[in-house]
């Protein structure tokens, strides 16, 4: 092993591919392609140019994109020289700088262009063989044969018949004689080692991870809910599609690797790996839904009586798209007659036909079991409510269609569009029922993954400073992204047998190696996903710093609760804002492309957003002025109250009653606000009555100065102090004034006091008056009581008699 190395080290290195070079073969390459399309006549040959016209396009582009960074940096290094002073004789180290970067600027720039120009071509190339192959797949499908109700077609195939016989009896000597030189020169080692592993992978291996399936979704360590069985029915899927299909790579790959394969056959062993792995994609997609022998796991609408008809109908479709696949293959490689191709082609869209009826057969008897108890609900006895499956509906209908379509073309002599009708209504009921789980699991396992109850959930919510309700939002919106992508495969899949799959992963292929196009920028997915892995990192980050700022830092200074939350709400947004730029940068977006962005919607920004914009820089002079802070009591207007929060565009002012008052920040920088607590403002009690004339005001402030200083919340200094207002009239109009600690302990200290007041001047028997009382003072002594009035009864009327 160790002079296997020294001797690879001893090797010189390989050379590395210039973008230069990979142009020049991508032309290569596309010139052989276009040589090549005037010998081109079946599908697959045309398949496989346009394979090879994307590969091109992919390598150009590729070529273009290692290209134009360094061109970018000749740019850059020209610049560095600046332009040549006409008249100033420059040294000859410059000029012959200035020589070099032209003459590397003008190969640079030809090569790129180049390259733009091949991809081009290379797309239009591409573009022509698909719809080459399209007019194909229509001629094929559109050609008209002998029907199979025809005599002549039977007498045609039995007069072909030996010769077909005998051209595939010799294509079987040819792979036996093949085989038998292979194991003379190798042995049976190889052949039986593919044989074992194959064994290995489709019976032991399989069956185990079958029962681990099952074994750990029935445990306690599952998660609850509708995920259990989407996970069980993706895994039996998984499991069931890929071992199988590996079963026969790895026995073909071993009888290959001793070329015990004849040429003649290569395809053909082709042919029987895909053939495998799409009867084991049918067979385990009709499985892991239907699940017979299970039904507590089953996802579909099935009852158990046609579960377990519907899956040897299942095997039944598997069994014949493997055939007829295995016959295609061997009737190219036996170059059989046309006849006998027709007639066989015939077969296998009757037996289609027949299948596809009595999977019809089995729905509708299960629609009638599902009606019957509704019916006899009609009649009075107990029936419970009928559940029907849309997607049966839709298959009975769309089954029945396409069985009038495929029995009425095979009558007519249209095999082949009668066979591609039969074999697409099998494959879109697969392909349909595999996407349907897929995004059924995708939603459940976005939902149990970022929900607040499940482990994953708590642990993101915890170690990101989320709440509950963000990481079940980002679980929802994670999962129609998954599901988006699944049904947008599920279409790709659909349409791949019309010929456009090659089309379509070129098209992929260029937008994951070249990008998508917006603008002057190129969006890469590479960068869309580092784009998102930086936010996440960004958001994440400044929201642990302002957590530690607020939590940890801030209460271990002076600072009062109003410049913190100043400070914390200011990191906030300076967070986000260097988040969002580190995203841009992520995405290769540049500083003077956001300034540009900037300037082109500041016209929109001062007529349409004035508002928002007068508010957001409004908010941020409070939070640098602090004119008013958060804990101020305040007055605006005729409302008061405390100011609970300070945003960038509005601020939160609680008021007595609890209700909350969202004013805008301009409101606040460009009107009167009276703030109530600033720089530590004491609450003044102000407390005006009136005495009468001959009142003792003396004894008067002694009470009402020792009143206010009983009161704990009353402050000693400023000093109570009462004042004759005025006299007017009868009265002596009073005003005393206390001061308390703070304005929110005016109101209930005031009403203490009146209350004490009322009570004091009450025992001591000083009356209170105000100047609009009116009092009527008299001389008891002389004045006579005055009877109480009674009114007076009515006279009778008199009644003078008439004569």
């Amino acid at each position: 092993m160790g002079v296997a190395h020294a001797a690879d080290a001893l090797l010189p290195p390989e050379p590395q591919v210039t973008p230069q070079a990979q142009i020049q073969a991508a032309a290569a390459s596309l010139d052989k392609v276009r040589k090549s399309l005037d010998d081109a006549e079946t599908s697959d040959t045309l398949q496989v140019l346009a394979d090879q016209a994307l590969k091109s396009k992919r390598d150009a582009d590729a070529a273009v994109t290692a290209l134009e960074p360094l061109l970018k940096q000749l740019d850059q290094r020209v610049e560095q020289l600046g332009t040549k002073v006409e008249g100033v004789e420059e040294s000859t180290d410059l000029t012959r700088q200035r020589k070099e970067l032209a003459q590397e600027h003008g190969d640079l720039d030809s090569a790129i262009k180049r390259g733009k120009l091949l991809s081009v071509e290379a797309a239009q190339t591409a573009e022509s063989i698909e719809k080459l192959r399209t007019q194909q797949f229509n001629a094929q499908i559109a050609s008209k044969a002998l029907s199979p109700l025809s005599p002549a077609l039977w007498k045609q195939f039995s007069e072909q018949l030996p010769l077909d016989l005998q051209r595939i009896s010799g294509l079987t000597r040819l792979g036996q004689a093949s085989f038998r030189a292979a194991i003379a020169e190798h042995g049976w080692a190889m052949p039986l080692r593919g044989i074992v592993l194959a064994l290995l992978l489709l019976f032991p291996l399989r069956m185990g991870l079958r029962h681990l399936g099952y074994r750990y979704a029935a445990s306690e360590r599952a998660p609850d809910g509708r995920l259990r069985r989407t996970g069980l029915a993706v895994w039996l899927l998984l499991v069931g599609t890929v071992l199988p299909g590996l079963a026969s790579l790895v026995f073909i790959e071993h009888l290959r690797a001793i070329d015990a394969i004849t040429p003649r056959l290569q395809s053909v062993a082709d042919a029987w790996i895909q053939a495998a792995f799409v009867a084991a994609f049918f067979l385990s997609i009709s499985a892991s839904t239907l699940v017979p022998k299970r039904p507590s796991w089953r996802l579909l609408a099935i009852d158990d009586i046609a579960a377990p008809t519907l899956t040897r109908y299942a095997w039944g479709a598997a069994f014949l798209t493997w055939f007829a696949m295995m016959l295609n293959a061997v009737d190219i490689a036996a170059r059989t007659s046309a006849v006998s191709t027709v007639a066989l082609d015939g077969l296998i869209a009757l037996t289609y036909v027949g299948l596809i009826l009595s999977v019809l057969v089995t729905i509708t008897q299960q629609r009638q079991r599902l009606a019957a108890p509704a019916i006899k609900g009609e009649h009075g006895d107990a029936g419970r409510p009928v559940q029907r499956s849309s997607w049966l509906m839709f298959a009975w209908l769309g089954g029945h269609l396409t069985v009038l379509a495929a029995l009425v073309a095979a009558l007519l002599g249209y095999l082949n569009f009668s066979v591609f009708v039969a074999t697409q209504m099998v494959w879109i009921t697969v392909v349909v029922l595999a996407t349907s789980l897929l995004m059924k699991f995708a939603d459940d396992l976005c939902t149990w993954f970022f929900s607040p109850d499940s482990r994953p959930g708590r642990g993101l919510a915890q170690g990101m400073g989320l709440r509950p309700t963000r990481v079940e939002q980002v679980g929802v919106l994670l999962s129609a992204l998954l599901r988006v992508s699944l049904l947008l495969l599920g279409l790709a899949a659909l349409t791949a047998p019309f010929g456009n799959a090659s089309s379509l992963l070129g098209w992929t292929a260029s937008a994951a190696q070249g990008g998508l196009p917006v603008g002057d920028t190129v969006l890469k997915p590479m960068a869309i996903g580092r784009a998102l892995v930086v936010l996440v990192i960004g958001l994440t980050v400044f929201r642990v710093l302002q957590h530690w700022l607020v939590e940890t830092y801030l209460p271990k200074t002076d600072l009062d609760i109003g410049a913190r939350n100043s400070i914390s709400t200011v990191a906030r947004y300076v967070g986000i804002i260097l988040s969002g730029l580190w995203t841009l940068a992520a995405l290769g977006i540049g500083f003077e492309k956001v300034a540009l962005l900037a300037s082109a919607l500041s016209v929109g920004i001062g007529f349409g957003l004035q508002a928002i914009t007068q508010n957001f820089v409004s908010g941020l002079i409070l939070l640098a002025e602090r004119p008013v802070k958060l804990g101020d009591r305040v007055r605006i207007g005729d409302q008061v109250g405390d100011i609970r929060r300070i945003s960038v565009r509005a601020t939160e002012i609680q008021t007595d009653d609890k209700s909350t008052l969202i004013v805008p920040n301009s409101e606040l920088i460009t009107k009167s606000v009276q703030n109530l607590t600033m720089d530590g403002a004491l609450g003044r009690i102000s407390i005006a009555f009136a005495v009468p004339l001959s009142t003792d005001v003396v004894r008067l402030k002694e009470l009402l100065l020792g009143i206010y200083r009983s009161h704990e919340a009353v402050l000693e200094a400023p000093a109570p102090s009462m004042y004759v207002d005025s006299l007017s009239g009868s009265v002596i109009n009073i005003t005393s004034f206390g001061h308390v600690s703070s304005p929110r302990q005016v109101y209930s200290t005031r009403s203490d006091l009146l209350f004490e007041l009322l009570r004091q001047t009450a025992e001591q028997g000083i009356a209170l008056s105000s100047a609009t009382d009116i009092h009527l003072v008299r001389n008891r002594a002389d004045a006579a009581p005055v009877p109480p009035t009674t009114p007076a009864a009515p006279e009778p009327a008199s009644h003078t008699p008439t004569a």
